[in-house]
């Protein structure tokens, strides 16, 4: 006790801006259920497994933690099943998921000799029993930080806040002891704003929440908003309020003075506890917690594996795209290496700055060891691990998304996204976390230099010089080697509805097979460039770009993705390509690969003897007066639908201005404006001003046809020292 009074500058009593890590250490897996607890420093409210706990200790000097452990509880093997009286699993009279029970001890523990003292105990200074409880009683920054993903996009004030009727019925709410007037229901209870009726929530997929009572109650009397009891305290922004006629959670700006129509005084109002969420809350649990393996590898009989490189990645809710991603990158020697084999995690974490939850390569560090070292891939029951009833938690990638994801708009939110945008930004930062070591890049194996040759009608040519990491390759479904077994679906879907059968993926679905070679061939043929302004004519001509000899540095590891595809058989008009926008994207196509692809023929061989460069310069008054202009109206329109101004005005250009539905179908036609941009960028030297010029100068470009204006066959800085990793 001496020794811990000796130390109580060290402890601190967090204050609501503190982020507090209780469930995970922030260099490993490690979970107050690992064999060793989780410590949390009681000065940086960051957790640390058994084995990592000393590291901080010789980092910070903080000696102070808080232990905490979860024991599972013992059952009897011979305890009697209950007869399930509802059917959900895991809940009050619902079917038994033999889910462990935990208990959770707590002591108070000081470094570096790990001494002992129990929590709680009355003989503990007050600072440190303060300190405790504020930890204990916290939203873990984990949870904390996966809701604030799921809720990126803001509330709007409801349209009926200002207007919703209360009826001067005398009805004044208690501040505790809540019951459903319909039902028994004590828990998800909603009380309506207009008469006061406290009714429960809707009943969820699985069995939980409610029994629809507050909703029914709605469409009997169309009293639209209702606050849900226990989420009401002095942060009334907190407070959940749904809105019934825009099926949406809201904001009530007059929140305060509809509660006191009920006698309720928000500002001495508590949460109730942890198991009373908030919608957000309770559609991420309800996200997190659903078991996917219900609804992957459906009927097939899978030996689940267990050892070093066999881990595997809890869904969060929408990240099947980051695992993919993920896994794959932890497959290749150069992350391996840079990340696992030759970067230890204590090497990373003094590496880290202060909070190392928040350092790219401490969290790149922590999720390679996680998936490779096979310390997380065990057996999670005691039977064998060759056995069906062996299974995997996994490790759940929080912090490194947080981290990876940290200002992007899509990739913070809980949205699906794109595993190939996800793979460029992934690229790029760790690019420019190694910008001091570039020997040491790992996204260095994916880079390939591109010389792109273009001949101009004046017969001069132009040679453009950049880098790149993934070869966008269309895929021509004409050279299908299946075209007999398509002709026959084509066929089928003049008599059934073709939309059904375009969208399902079913093993029995007959699709297109294209052999890679032809993607590669399609990749290679001369195009032409129509508009292109010529240097040596001063003016605009058609040009042709040649692919054929394209690599100027090759990629030690060749990252493929298409850049679009045409759909077989059938063309989707703009009103129904606007309700089908996931069937234009999710079209389903085989492309067979073989094991070797040998692409040593589309090596660059540089400016050839008799070729005569263009001149470089483009006048600044051709550039001023060659900018088209959008119609405003179509980008309005097109604006209000949902899409992106920059990319509305491109299409109203790209059009001609001559209307809506033809910039409509330009806009789905080109899905692969992302692509575009990123080379723009590159073309540009990352000056958002000039890519953004270079893009309405180019109306016309395309992943396949990109033309940077450059005769210059100089290496750009990003370009040089490029390993080259040979065409096979």
């Amino acid at each position: 006790m001496e020794l811990l009074r000796s130390n109580l500058s060290r402890v601190q009593i967090p204050e609501p801006t503190h982020r507090i890590y209780k469930h995970e250490c922030c260099l490993s897996f490690d979970t107050p259920r690992s064999e060793g607890g989780l410590f949390v420093d009681m000065n940086s409210f960051l957790a640390f497994g058994k084995d990592y706990v000393a590291w901080n200790h010789e980092k910070t000097g903080n000696p102070v933690y808080l232990h905490i452990k979860d024991t599972p509880k013992s059952v009897p093997e011979d305890r009697p099943l209950k007869k399930p009286t509802l059917l959900a699993i895991g809940v009050d009279g619902g079917f038994d998921n033999n889910e462990t029970e935990y208990e959770e001890s707590y002591s108070i523990v000081i470094l570096p000799d790990f001494v002992s003292l129990p929590f709680p105990s009355v003989e503990l200074p007050e600072k440190v029993r303060i300190a405790v409880d504020t930890v204990l009683s916290a939203v873990g920054a984990e949870r904390r930080e996966q809701v604030a993903a799921w809720t990126a996009e803001e509330k709007k004030a409801s349209e009926h806040a200002l207007t919703v009727q209360q009826l001067k019925s005398g009805v004044v709410i208690p501040p505790s002891g809540w019951k459903c007037a319909k039902c028994d229901k004590k828990e998800n209870l909603w009380l309506n704003l207009t008469d006061g009726m406290i009714l429960c929530g809707r009943k969820n997929w699985d069995g939980t929440g409610g029994n629809n009572h507050a909703v029914e109650h709605y469409k009997e009397t169309s009293y639209p908003l209702a606050v849900k009891l226990g989420t009401i305290t002095a942060d009334l922004e907190a407070a959940d309020v749904y809105s019934y006629p825009e099926d949406d959670s809201v904001l009530d700006p007059l929140l305060a003075q509809h509660l006191a129509h009920f006698g309720i005084d928000f500002s001495s109002m508590q949460k109730v506890s942890m198991t009373e969420m908030t919608t957000a809350e309770r559609e991420l649990d309800q996200n997190t917690n659903f078991d996917w393996n219900r609804i992957q590898e459906s009927g097939k009989e899978l030996v689940p594996v267990f050892g070093p490189g066999y881990t595997g990645l809890v869904n969060l809710g929408n990240s099947c795209y980051l695992a993919a991603t993920m896994q794959i990158l932890f497959s290749t020697h150069s992350f391996i290496s840079r990340y696992f084999s030759h970067q230890s995690l204590k090497l990373a974490f003094e590496m880290a700055p202060a909070d190392p939850t928040l350092d790219l390569n401490m969290q790149l560090t922590k999720l390679g060891h996680g998936l490779l070292s096979g310390k997380y891939s065990i057996p999670v029951t005691e039977k064998d691990a060759a056995t069906a009833e062996a299974r995997q938690e996994g490790i759940p990638p929080r912090m490194f998304k947080s981290v990876v994801a940290a200002g992007h708009g899509e990739f913070s939110s809980m949205r699906q996204q794109d595993a190939l945008d996800f793979f460029l930004h992934l690229l790029d930062k760790v690019e420019r976390g190694n910008n001091t070591r570039p020997d040491l890049d790992p996204s260095r194996s994916f880079k390939f230099g591109v010389e792109e040759k273009i001949l101009c009608s004046s017969g001069k040519v132009s040679y453009n010089k950049r880098d790149d990491c993934i070869l966008s390759l269309n895929i021509p479904l004409q050279e299908a080697t299946n075209k007999d077994e398509l002709e026959a679906i084509n066929n089928q879907k003049q008599a059934k509805d073709w939309k059904k059968i375009i969208c399902e993926s079913t093993d029995d679905i007959v699709r297109p097979r294209v052999p890679l070679e032809a993607c590669l061939a399609t990749f290679a043929s001369p195009e032409q460039i129509h508009d292109y302004y010529s240097t040596a004519l001063k003016g605009k001509t058609t040009a042709i770009k040649y692919d054929d000899n394209w690599f100027d540095v090759f990629p030690r590891l060749l990252g493929l993705a298409h850049a679009e595809v045409s759909c077989y058989g059938c063309r989707l008009g703009a009103k129904e390509a606007w309700s089908l926008t996931e069937t234009l994207i999710l079209l389903y196509v085989y492309i067979d690969v073989p094991d070797v692809i040998d692409i040593s023929h589309m090596r660059s061989q540089g400016l050839q003897p008799g070729e005569e460069l263009l001149p470089d310069a483009v006048p600044e008054e051709v550039m001023e007066t060659a900018q088209p202009v959008a119609n405003e109206e179509i980008v309005a329109q097109l604006v209000s639908m949902g899409f992106n101004q920059l990319h509305c005005q491109k299409a109203a250009i790209n059009t001609s201005n001559v209307g809506v539905e033809e910039a409509t179908n330009w806009l789905f036609s080109h899905m692969d404006d992302p692509e575009v941009a990123r080379k723009a960028l590159k073309a540009s030297g990352g000056d958002i001003e000039k890519a953004t010029d270079w893009i309405f100068n180019n109306p016309n470009a395309s992943v396949s046809d990109m033309d940077v204006s450059s005769s210059s066959s100089a290496q750009t800085p990003a370009q040089t020292g490029l390993p080259d990793g040979g065409g096979s």
